[in-house]
């Protein structure tokens, strides 16, 4: 057997089994198999956050510092942690700001997009990439895609998650793929064409590959009437081949707290949740920063993984019955 058919064998079996896949996912999510992910992965946005009248002074130290604080408080409290390798991975880890048995997300795409706004194109973050995240010991990846069903290059978009799927799987590594919706003129999408290409586009993305979606809510905040919430994101889970959490988006954090209980009873797995828990700290001293995410922070954060962990569908069994992975018998290592 030459070389490459020996690590194409390699691959296949560890496919097979995905034990990574599944250890990953378990350490990102509650005992009981539900997400409550702090999401903070933000880069050029983050500036806005933390001096909305002069972005471009905010540091990469500034940054480095916020992140920090904020993932050395609520981490403990979250049952996973995103972050990003450009400014807050490297730091977390290395100063102990994470703690040491934490799930730990790491993006693997470029801020932003190329392209036109209305044919907007994901990459990965050059010199990044899956297996670094590996490398890192990271327990998943998460890849941002944006996309439109009707958008002149959905294909290729389409193509992008497969690729970074594929990538990942051949890792064994759990990945999270966070699909950003826009209108086919740039806009933000609002209302009932909201709806649609957001269901549509788990339609789509969900059997490429990746293990969880990181949905947007079916809705923008202009539509309050909680039973098309309730039916949007029904149709929502019947689209989505994989299990799925909820985004906040930067929504407040009441309308998410009900946004995160409307999903968690139609099928959902629970939230990713950023700018709905932190954002307010943003603007502090440090002081301030610091007392107000123990106190306001913590209990937000804390109320969400109460209506999640009453709520949610726990992750693995619909995995399952898209994944079909096998399970290790006698002997499995030597095949692995």
């Amino acid at each position: 057997m030459c070389l490459q058919q020996a690590v194409a064998t390699r691959i296949v079996t560890a496919v097979a089994y995905l034990l990574g896949t599944r250890r990953g996912l378990d350490a990102c999510a509650s005992p009981d198999g539900a997400f409550v992910v702090l999401a903070l992965d933000h880069r050029q946005n983050l500036r806005r956050e933390l001096r909305p009248s002069d972005p471009d002074s905010v540091s990469h130290a500034d940054m480095t510092a916020f992140k920090a604080a904020v993932i050395q408080i609520l981490a403990p409290i979250a049952t996973g942690t995103l972050i990003d390798p450009e400014v807050g991975l490297g730091p977390a880890i290395a100063e102990g700001a994470l703690p040491g048995g934490a799930g730990l997300i790491v993006a693997v795409e470029a801020t932003g997009y190329l392209g036109l706004p209305g044919a907007r194109v994901s990459r990965v973050l050059e010199g990044w990439g899956p297996d670094r995240v590996k490398r890192v010991g990271a327990s998943a990846a998460k890849v941002l895609v944006y996309y439109h069903p009707d958008a002149p290059n959905a294909a290729a978009q389409e193509a992008f998650v497969a690729r970074v799927a594929d990538e990942c799987r051949a890792l064994d590594l759990a990945l999270f793929v966070e699909p950003l919706s826009f209108g086919s003129d740039g806009g933000a999408l609002t209302g009932e064409e909201r709806r649609q290409v957001v269901v549509e586009t788990a339609r789509r993305l969900t059997p490429l590959g990746g293990d969880v979606l990181k949905a947007e809510f079916p809705y923008d905040a202009s539509v309050t009437d909680r039973r098309a919430w309730a039916d949007a994101c029904k149709e929502l889970d019947a689209a989505t081949a994989l299990p799925w959490v909820l985004l906040s988006g930067g929504v407040d954090d009441a309308t998410f707290e009900a946004q995160a209980e409307t999903a968690c009873a139609a099928g959902a797995s629970g939230v990713l949740v950023g700018r709905s828990v932190w954002a307010p700290a943003a603007t502090l001293s440090p002081a301030e920063r610091d007392v107000w995410l123990r106190q306001e922070g913590a209990t937000r954060l804390r109320n969400l993984a109460e209506r999640v962990g009453r709520l949610a569908r726990p992750w693995r069994p619909r995995w399952e019955r898209a994944l079909h992975p096998d399970l290790p018998s006698e002997g499995w290592y030597a095949r692995y």
